[in-house]
This record gives structure tokens, C-alpha cells and sequence, in this order.
């Protein structure tokens, strides 16, 4: 049996790095403000772009960002930018760090996003795959004798351009981030091969959906998630009534 780390109590996918950050950026953000061991991991590098001098910069540049969001673990899977695919492969190295890390949550892609890279609609299969593989038994030799983990939760992010559209099937779940909105906007403003001075206008459109989001639900800025499960509530007035209306930090 393989040694194993302190276990995170969430971990986010993303096809590249920055999507986290645009994602859920906020979220993650709370929930380590929480006192929640938050890990992070990227599929790709995401390069080459057209501004980046290469993977070591955008490497440098997420770092940078997990550490203004207080995420205690990111890695890199290093699969091909452009050419993400789900394979058996991807499946398989994503399952290994949900065995490893035992996360409670799993933050994943929403849906594909037309017009942008189709690497993310893959990353929504290889995730959703991913979590699959992480609870199968009698699979010790692919896994590396990791032990099987099963994902109590998983929940969707979304990459838009407005407002998302809530894939069928799915509930939304607005996540009060506004104490945390400025954290979001400086993980991502990490990214400046990303986001140079002349795609300044980014920012404002992040936080201007941010509080479109809260507006919608009664907080001053949110994060809209979605779950596949419909929403189960044990304590109805603790949801209604938070005990914070900051959003916890």
C-alpha cells in the first residue's frame, strides 16, 4: 500500500490552468478561508498561447494563483493542450489523485464551451469518468495499489460568457463569494501572459457576472455551480439564514 498525504477536502479539475480561477475561483477561496484543504489540478499547461514565453511561465503564473486563493496542493497532469482527449489514460491519472488525495468534493467543467477550446468538454467527460474510476475495486494493478475512494460529492463550474445555462438534469447553487470576489480577481490576475494590459476589460466583466449571480440570489456576489443530484437540506434555516452574510473568511 502506497503512503498517503494528508487528505484535501476538495479538489478542482481544469482543462488548463486559469479555469479554476474564472470557474470557481471564488469558491475555493471561501472554502480555505473555511479552514478546507483545497488542491487544484490542471490537465494541461494550456500552452502554447500567444503571449506565453512557455510552459514554465504559465506553471509560474499558476502557482502563483493557488497560493493568493490558499489552495494547498496543485499539480499538473501534463496531457497535450489542443489535443485533450478522454482516454483511458487521462481517466486513469485523474482517478490516481482522487485515490491518493480522498477529497470529500470534486470540482469539475460544466459543458463544453462553443467558440473556445474543445479541451474543456473534454475535461468534463474525463472528470465525470474520473470520480467513476476512483471507487472501483479489483483494479489494484492500473491504480498502483492506491486504495479505492469514493467522491461523496461532485459539482460543476461554469466558463461563460453571461449567465450559464444549467445543463438538463442539473441543479444550480449559487455560492455567496463576496467577500471573497477581489481573491478571485487577483488569482486570476496571476495569469499576465493570460490577461496583459490589453484584455484589461476581462476583469470587469468577471466581477460584473459575479454580482449579476449574487443579484439573482440576494448576495452581493456569487458563483454558480450546478449538482446532479437534487440539493438535500438537513438544517433549512442554517441554509437561509448563514451565519455570516460575507460568505465565511
Amino acid at each position: 500500500m502506497a503512503d498517503l498525504p494528508q487528505p484535501l477536502d476538495v479538489i478542482a479539475v481544469g482543462a488548463h490552468p486559469d479555469d479554476v480561477e474564472i470557474g470557481c475561483g471564488g469558491t475555493l477561496a471561501l472554502l480555505a478561508a473555511q479552514g478546507c484543504r483545497v488542491g487544484i489540478v490542471d490537465l494541461t499547461d494550456g500552452e502554447p498561447t500567444p503571449r506565453s514565453s512557455g510552459p514554465a511561465e504559465r506553471l509560474a503564473e499558476a502557482a502563483a494563483a493557488a497560493k493568493a486563493l490558499g489552495v494547498v496542493h496543485r499539480e499538473n497532469l501534463g496531457f497535450p493542450n489542443r489535443r485533450l482527449f478522454d482516454s483511458f489514460e487521462v481517466r486513469v491519472a485523474l482517478a490516481q489523485v482522487f485515490r491518493r488525495w480522498r477529497p470529500r468534493l470534486v470540482l469539475g467543467l460544466a459543458d463544453k464551451t462553443p467558440l473556445a477550446s474543445p479541451d474543456h468538454a473534454q475535461a468534463v467527460a474525463i472528470t465525470e469518468a474520473a470520480v467513476f474510476y476512483s471507487r472501483l475495486t479489483k483494479w489494484d494493478d492500473t491504480f498502483a495499489g492506491l486504495p479505492v475512494h469514493t467522491v461523496p460529492q461532485v459539482l460543476t463550474y461554469f466558463l461563460f460568457a453571461g449567465l450559464p445555462s444549467v445543463p438538463h438534469g442539473h441543479w444550480p447553487i449559487v455560492v455567496d463569494i463576496t467577500a471573497h470576489l477581489d481573491t478571485k480577481l487577483a488569482a486570476i490576475a496571476c495569469y499576465a501572459s493570460q490577461f496583459p494590459a490589453e484584455k484589461a476589460h476581462v476583469f470587469p466583466r468577471v466581477r460584473a457576472m459575479a454580482e449579476t449571480a449574487g443579484v439573482m440570489a440576494g448576495c452581493g456576489a456569487g458563483e454558480v455551480l450546478a449538482s446532479s443530484r437534487m440539493p438535500c437540506v438537513a438544517e433549512p434555516m442554517r441554509m437561509l439564514f448563514p451565519p455570516t452574510s460575507g460568505g465565511g473568511g
